[in-house]
C-alpha cells in the first residue's frame, strides 16, 4: 500500500528511485510515467517515491486561489496505491523553499532525505531557485552525488499534457466518458455527508448532501450523473445533481446524491463518489410536481443505463481474471 507522508517525517529504509511532480489527474499518461517508476525500482531493489509539492506552487508564488485540481491528496493516493507506487511524500511549498538553489534541492532533499539511487525526470524539467536548472544540470549532480537520471521523452511528456488539457476541457462540458477515457479511471469527488433541506425527501428523492472540503477540487459542469459509490464496501449506484437547485430559487452550489435500494443513515460519513455518465443539463423547471416527473425520468434513464454497464464491468472484470 503506498503510503503519503510529510517528507520531514519521512525515514527511508533503502535508497529510492524518484520522480518530482504535481501528477494532479495521475491520468494515463501520467500513468506511463509511475509504472516505469515503480518498474524500475522492482528491477533494482529500491523504493519507488513520487515527491510533490502541496499547496500547487502557482497558488503560493502567483496567488492564484482560483486554481482548480484534478485530485485531493486523498484521492490522489488512491490512485496511486492502485498502480503500486510505495511512497507520495509531500513536501510544503513556500516562498522560502522556492529560493532553494537547484545544487541545495539536490543534496537536502534527494540525496540526504530520499537517498536517491535513480531519478526519471522529464526531458524538459526545471527545477531550483527561479527554476533555472535543466535536467542537463540534475545529471551534472548525478555525477557529483552518485545518482542516475533517466530520461522520460518529449512524446511521453507531450502526451501528459495532452490528457491534462482533454480532462479539464471534458469536464468544464460535463463529457465525463472522455474525461474518464483520458484519466484510465472514473473521476471521483470525495466529500462528507452533512444534513441539507431534506427537500428531496418530500417528493420521494431523498438524497445525501456531499461537502468536498478542499476549495481547489475540480468540480465538473453542473447537471445530473449517474454514479456509484462503496458503502461498507458495498457498491452502491445512484444519480448526483451539480448545481443550485433553481426550481426551489438556490442560488449555492451544493452537490446532493440520490442512491438506489439504500436508505442507511449515513451522515458524517466521508465517500468517494466515482461519475460514470451524465444524464442532463441542470433546469429550472416550473413547479416541484414537474421537477418531480424529471427525476423520475432520469432514475428509469440511469437504472436502463446501469443493467447493460453492470454487464460489461462483470465482462471486463472476468476477463482479468482469466
Amino acid at each position: 500500500m503506498s503510503k503519503v507522508k510529510n517528507i520531514e517525517n519521512y525515514s527511508p529504509e533503502k535508497q529510492s528511485v524518484v520522480t518530482i511532480g504535481t501528477f494532479d489527474g495521475v491520468h494515463i499518461g501520467h500513468q506511463k510515467i509511475v509504472n516505469r517508476l515503480i518498474e524500475s525500482s522492482q528491477d533494482n531493489d529500491l523504493v519507488s517515491i513520487i515527491l510533490t509539492f502541496f499547496p500547487h506552487p502557482r497558488m503560493v508564488l502567483q496567488k492564484d486561489a482560483n486554481i482548480k485540481l484534478l485530485n485531493t491528496i486523498s484521492e490522489r493516493r488512491v490512485i496511486l496505491d492502485a498502480l503500486g507506487l510505495d511512497y507520495l511524500l509531500i513536501k510544503t511549498f513556500s516562498f522560502d523553499f522556492s529560493r532553494l538553489t537547484a545544487q541545495d534541492f539536490v543534496k537536502d532533499i534527494l540525496v540526504d532525505k530520499l537517498r536517491v539511487k535513480k531519478v526519471i525526470i522529464g526531458y524538459d524539467h526545471r527545477f531550483g531557485r527561479n527554476r533555472n536548472a535543466s535536467i542537463d544540470d540534475l545529471k551534472r549532480f548525478g555525477a557529483l552525488y552518485h545518482f542516475d537520471v533517466e530520461e522520460i521523452s518529449a512524446q511521453d511528456i507531450n502526451a501528459v499534457a495532452v490528457s491534462s488539457t482533454k480532462i479539464r476541457k471534458a469536464l468544464s462540458t460535463g463529457d465525463i466518458v472522455k474525461a474518464n477515457t483520458y484519466l484510465g479511471y472514473r473521476f471521483m469527488i470525495t466529500g462528507t455527508v452533512v444534513r441539507g433541506k431534506a427537500l428531496g425527501r418530500k417528493i420521494e428523492f431523498p438524497t445525501a448532501n456531499i461537502k468536498v472540503s478542499e476549495d481547489y477540487k475540480l468540480i465538473p459542469k453542473q447537471g445530473a450523473y449517474i454514479i456509484e459509490t462503496l458503502i461498507d464496501k458495498t457498491p452502491v449506484f445512484g444519480m448526483m445533481n451539480i448545481g443550485v437547485n433553481p426550481t426551489v430559487n438556490g442560488n449555492e452550489q451544493s452537490i446532493e446524491v440520490h442512491f438506489f435500494n439504500f436508505d442507511k443513515d449515513i451522515y458524517d460519513t466521508e465517500i468517494q463518489i466515482h461519475l460514470i455518465d451524465r444524464i442532463r443539463d441542470e433546469h429550472k423547471f416550473e413547479s416541484i410536481d414537474a421537477l418531480k416527473e424529471q427525476l423520475f425520468k432520469d432514475k428509469a434513464y440511469a437504472l436502463n443505463f446501469l443493467k447493460n454497464y453492470k454487464i460489461a464491468w462483470k465482462l471486463v472484470r472476468a476477463l482479468i481474471n482469466i
